[in-house]
C-alpha cells in the first residue's frame, strides 16, 4: 500500500476534523523524522494510519484486542479513549495488510508510550501530541523541547498526560508510567 492509498482508506474511516488532524500529524512526524534521523517514509505511513480505528465502536475494538495473541488484555481495562491505538494496529494489519511490526507498534503506543520506545514510536507519539492543531496547556513547551531533544519532549508530554489523568482521578495505563520512568532515567 502506498501513501496515497493509505490516505484514501483513512479518509473513509475518519470524520473530516480527525482526517485534518491526521494530515497535521503526518507533517509533524515528517519534520521530527528529518530532525532526529528516522525513516521519513515509515514515519509518514505510521502517522497516516495512527487513528485508523478512532471511530470504531468500543465493543468492536475490545473484541479485536482480545482476539490477538500479541496484545495484552490490559488494553481493555483502562478506558475507551485508548482502545483505538491497539485496535487500530489490529485493523491496519487485518484490513490493510500492513505487517511491518515497527509500524504497527508505533500505532499501538501512540497514545500511551511505553518503556524502551523505538525512534519511530517516539516520533509518532510526539507528532500526535504536538501537531499544530493542539492547543492544550503545556503543548508549546513540549513543541519547544522537540526542537532539540526527542526524549525530553516525550518525557514532558508523558508528564503532562499523567498529571492530566491524575487530576481527573482517571486510571493511568501502566505503560505510560513505565515510559515516564524510562525517559526520566534517560534525560537525567
Amino acid at each position: 500500500m502506498n501513501e496515497q492509498q493509505a490516505l484514501e482508506r483513512v479518509r473513509r474511516e475518519l470524520k473530516p476534523v480527525r482526517y485534518e488532524h491526521t494530515v497535521r500529524v503526518t507533517e509533524s512526524a515528517e519534520k521530527l523524522a528529518h530532525r532526529f534521523g528516522a525513516d521519513v517514509e515509515a514515519a509518514r505511513m505510521a502517522a497516516i494510519l495512527h487513528d485508523y480505528a478512532k471511530y470504531r465502536p468500543a465493543g468492536e475494538m475490545k473484541r479485536a484486542i482480545l482476539g490477538t495473541v500479541w496484545l495484552s488484555d490490559d488494553w481493555t481495562r483502562y478506558g475507551d479513549p485508548i482502545l483505538h491505538a491497539p485496535a487500530g494496529a489490529v485493523f491496519v494489519k487485518e484490513e490493510l495488510g500492513v505487517t511491518d511490526r515497527q509500524l504497527l507498534d508505533a500505532i499501538v503506543y501512540h497514545t500511551t508510550g511505553k518503556a524502551g520506545m523505538s525512534l519511530l514510536e517516539k516520533i509518532i507519539y510526539l507528532a500526535d501530541y504536538i501537531e499544530p492543531g493542539r492547543t492544550f496547556p503545556g503543548v508549546e513547551d513540549v513543541r519547544k523541547a522537540a526542537e532539540t531533544s526527542l526524549d525530553k519532549a516525550c518525557f514532558m508530554a508523558l508528564a503532562n498526560t499523567v498529571t492530566f489523568l491524575v487530576n481527573r482521578r482517571q486510571p493511568v495505563f501502566p505503560d505510560t508510567i513505565h515510559a515516564y520512568n524510562d525517559l526520566a532515567d534517560k534525560i537525567k
